[in-house]
């Protein structure tokens, strides 16, 4: 395939006696590198190698002037708005910042057009004068500022630009701007020949100076554009280029190089619709793992990734026979882990309380990765145990001296992060975050093959940290965290890690800029929809739509003609193409494929073979077995461990439920990791409860309930209910938020409890407390087994109410009567929703009568605090249609229960995992 770029050298050999003294000048530095190559393929001779750059390049040595960051640059800006903004106007710099950068742009705009400033503004000033209706003299201080500031942006800009000048530094549209008052003292004292190479959309400023340079006989410009666009007046491809064909008076006799023909000429090309992003990624695997039967060194292969977001998964999809790869974008450092563990560290210090810091943002940034090696001394991770303290204790908020004392051993690392004093000043935080980096390196470098791209991260990082405390030792403008944040994000954003690979050979993968003048033999494109190619009607902008048609600045119109002719370009010498895209029509800039793929398929030339299909990603079905563990002798002997010393009613409700939970709960050990509790959970809230009516309860065991002696209780309630919080809450507080809401409701369920007892007293019921949370331990004769089996548990209450015993079981949730009822006892132990409440009070039952020896009438029951209006919920025989709990009653139930301990203790039945 013959290349654009090789179709220029052999121009400029064939045109030129003497190579070296010819200076190519490229749109992007990376064309450089393929024409330097293209130039040592076509020489037949030794020879100097001619001045190979590009545009900004040279441009900058015509203006003098070095380019500077965009941080610099807004610290420069405030400088000179502190200077001639009064006082009492002047806004801070986090404020500043967010519409400087937009100001910044619009400098850079009007300066590489050329647009004179002081008439721009001057029309922007009148237009916010219109619509601010400037004629009323009543207008507010928010609108005179607002109206005052437009005014002035006028000086604001020469005062920006002139220190700029004065310190040798500028932004793009200055570096231009300077370059054309230069240009003619370049022109006199410098003899080399120039040559443009495969331009489009040229700036004012561009025009000029090729302009300039071509009517004095110093310049050639060779453009690359298809007859197919430049003949169609209507094509955005040609948009640019028709114009400068026939408005640039040096084509008026002079040849307009080159228009081609290579887009008609034989091509393959599969529009694809992909759904979803990270498909699109894993199809580009697939289409380069075909390619590699045809083509196994990749060579003349490009992936194009319009979204560049898409590289990691892009990269993670590539096949293994992929040997050779030249990344042309880096990888946004904001993407990487150190980038979240230094946000980690500013979210901590800028939540900080007083003297403490929030307990999530504690463990968010103790369980990164990076808190791993900076907390691991001699072998031991202290991270667990802060994190372990801070969840049994409760601690939302937590001092960084309590931090120290739980961890002594790292007290200076924890100091870095946590310090115990404010930060005096900014200087401060970026040099505890340079000293962590500093660790960090230390301890990765002891397993350096290990950590290579981490230890890379860690470099980037201190470059940037550095950039950050300089910029401030001479600016001065970053007075607090907020403030420094938003520089740092700001630097953040653009910058990269760069991979390193071989330019010229194997695959390439770029994004669409990149491919300017270059051409391959077979190209897959990602992402062309709408919103991303063309990147749509976007304006970050204060100059409205109709004043930048009026002076010649750039609107959507000319950014979609832009990326029409890169995308065309980059086909006209392709053999085999791919165009890939999003079907699927959920989130942000989904689902509307891209105008260039109905351009293709309408436009569709005689020697294309255009297959348009849609694809969708190979899944698996996957069976969703539930697990099935069989019993071991090991596990075995623990059931029968458990048996000995008693199945709780809980646990044999957990069984039913699901055994598999059994088994990782009572055979593993396994339990629900603790955690701290921000607001008080319904467990907490339910052992407060229970806890607090024994206390109230005690000093009446035995005797009979009066109305008067229950009275008492009332005062009590409050202090206990503190105190039983202060102690099952560990340190969580409980004195504003949803917890004093929770702190209350505790308060209400034991006064309505009260009242309700005092109710019932007054109605005539006689009531006798006989136990409250009594241990209870009983043994079951199972012929069957040849181990003993108990059961055990606590009740909550045991009284006697008119003669009649009660076993009585508090529950803070709501409980309905209809849980408590049976029918169907062959049913009862295998329906958890159903009869998990009865088979616990059937349970209770059972032990009070054998550990007490009752003979008379019993009931067993729930008292629901939810639902106290419907008082002593009674379990119920539905077949008997009695609530009384008799002999047969427990025969029923005796025969269901042995029948489910037999299951758990029978080695030939596996633990068998259930739908939930």
């Amino acid at each position: 395939m013959k290349t654009f770029l090789s179709e220029v050298i052999a121009k400029a050999l064939q045109s030129y006696d003497d190579i070296s003294k010819v200076t190519f000048i490229l749109p992007s530095k990376r064309a450089c590198v393929f024409l330097k190559d293209e130039l040592t393929k076509q020489l037949d001779r030794t020879t100097f190698s001619p001045q190979i750059m590009s545009i900004e390049d040279f441009v900058g040595n015509l203006s003098n002037l070095r380019p500077c960051s965009n941080t610099q640059l807004l610290f420069e800006f405030y400088s000179s708005y502190l200077r001639l903004t009064p006082a009492s106007d002047q806004e801070s710099f986090d404020t500043f910042s967010k519409w400087a950068q937009i100001i910044l742009q619009d400098f850079n705009e009007i300066d590489r057009y050329l647009i004179p400033h002081k008439t721009i503004f001057s029309h922007l000033s009148a237009i916010q004068d219109i619509n601010h209706w400037s004629l009323q003299n009543d207008k507010s201080k928010l609108v005179a500022n607002y109206l005052k500031f437009w005014r002035k942006l006028s000086d604001y800009y020469e005062s920006f630009s002139d220190d700029l000048v004065a310190r040798g530094i500028g932004y793009q549209g200055l570096i231009y701007r300077e370059a054309v008052e230069n240009l003619e003292y370049y022109l006199q004292s410098n003899e080399q020949q120039h040559v443009f190479v495969g331009f489009n959309a040229l700036n004012t400023a561009e025009q000029n100076i090729i302009k300039e340079m071509l009517q004095q006989g110093k310049a050639e410009i060779y453009w690359d554009v298809d007859e197919l666009f430049f003949n169609d007046k209507e094509h955005d491809a040609s948009l640019f280029l028709r114009r400068y064909r026939y408005e640039w008076k040096h084509f008026e006799n002079n040849p307009f190089n080159w228009v081609s023909t290579h887009f008609s000429g034989e091509k393959n090309i599969q529009l694809i619709g992909v759904p979803k992003n990270f498909s699109q990624a894993k199809y580009t695997g697939e289409l380069l793992t075909k390619i590699h039967a045809e083509r196994p060194d990749y060579s003349n292969t490009a992936v194009v990734l319009a979204d560049e977001s898409l590289l990691l998964p892009t990269l993670n999809s590539l096949p293994e026979e992929v040997e050779r790869l030249n990344i042309t974008m880096g990888y946004p450092l904001k993407d990487t882990p150190t980038a979240s563990f230094f946000e980690g560290l500013f979210q901590l210090n800028n939540k900080k309380k007083k003297d403490s810091f929030y307990f999530k943002d504690v463990i968010a940034i103790l369980s990164h990765p990076m808190s791993k090696a900076l907390f691991t001394i001699e072998g031991k991770d202290f991270t667990i145990g802060i994190i372990r303290k801070i969840q049994e204790q409760n601690i939302s908020y937590i001092s960084a001296e309590r931090l120290q004392n739980i961890a002594s051993e790292a007290a200076e690392t924890l100091e870095l992060i946590f310090p115990k004093t404010a930060l005096q000043s900014i200087d401060d935080f970026i040099s505890n975050c340079l000293t962590l980096i500093k660790k960090l390196k230390g301890n990765y470098q002891k397993n350096e093959s290990k950590h290579l791209l981490l230890l890379e991260y860690l470099y980037r990082f201190y470059e940037l940290f550095n950039q950050v405390r300089l910029l401030n030792e001479k600016y001065g403008h970053i007075k607090d965290l907020k403030t420094l944040l938003g520089v740092y994000h700001e630097l953040l954003r653009y910058e990269t890690l760069d991979f390193q690979g071989e330019p010229l050979e194997g695959l390439q993968m770029m994004g669409m800029l990149e491919t300017r003048v270059l051409d391959f033999e077979t190209v897959i494109i990602t992402s062309v929809n709408e919103g991303i190619l063309p990147s749509g009607k976007s304006n970050n902008s204060f100059i409205p739509f109709d004043v930048k048609k009026h002076y010649g600045l750039p609107t959507f119109k000319e950014k979609d003609a832009i990326y029409t002719y890169h995308f065309y370009r980059l086909l006209q010498r392709a053999q085999n193409i791919f165009v890939l895209y999003n079907i699927d029509n959920d989130g942000f800039n989904a689902g509307e494929k891209s105008r260039f793929i109905m351009q293709l398929a309408i436009e569709q030339q005689p020697a294309h073979k255009t297959r348009a299909y849609v694809i969708s990603p190979q899944t698996e079905t996957i069976v969703s077995n539930l697990k099935h563990i069989d019993k071991t002798d090991g596990m075995m002997l623990q059931i029968k461990n458990l048996a000995s010393k008693g199945f709780s009613p809980t646990t044999l409700t957990n069984y039913i439920r699901n055994p598999i939970d059994f088994y990782y709960e009572k055979l593993l050990g396994i339990s629900k990791p603790e955690e701290v509790e921000e607001t008080i959970a319904a467990n907490t809230l339910g052992t407060v409860v229970h806890d607090a009516l024994e206390i109230l309860y005690t000093p009446l065991v035995g005797k009979k309930l009066e109305a008067d002696e229950l009275q008492e209780l009332f005062p009590k309630i409050d202090p206990l209910i503190k105190e039983l919080f202060s102690k099952s809450y560990g340190e969580g507080n409980i004195h504003f938020g949803k917890n004093l809401i929770i702190f209350h409701v505790a308060k209400r369920f034991i006064e309505n409890f009260i009242y309700h007892e005092i109710d019932e007293l007054k109605s005539g019921n006689s009531i006798k407390i006989l136990a409250l949370e009594s241990d209870l331990h009983t043994q079951i004769d199972i012929p069957e087994l040849a181990f003993p089996v108990a059961i055990r548990g606590k009740v909550d209450r045991l009284d006697e109410f008119n003669g009649v015993i009660r076993v009585i079981d508090y529950k803070t949730g709501k409980v309905e009567k209809s849980q408590l009822s049976v029918e169907e006892w062959e049913f009862l132990m295998t329906d958890y929703k159903k009869y998990s409440k009865s088979i616990q009070v059937l349970c209770y039952a059972y032990m009070i009568q054998r550990q007490f020896n009752i003979t008379g009438q019993m009931e067993a029951g729930v008292i629901s605090f939810k639902n106290l209006q419907n008082g002593f919920l009674k379990f119920t025989d539905k077949n008997k249609n009695s609530s009384l709990i008799t002999p047969e009653t427990f025969d029923a139930f005796l025969f269901e229960l042995k029948n489910l301990i037999l299951e758990i203790c029978n080695s030939d039945i596996p633990f068998q995992e259930k739908e939930i």
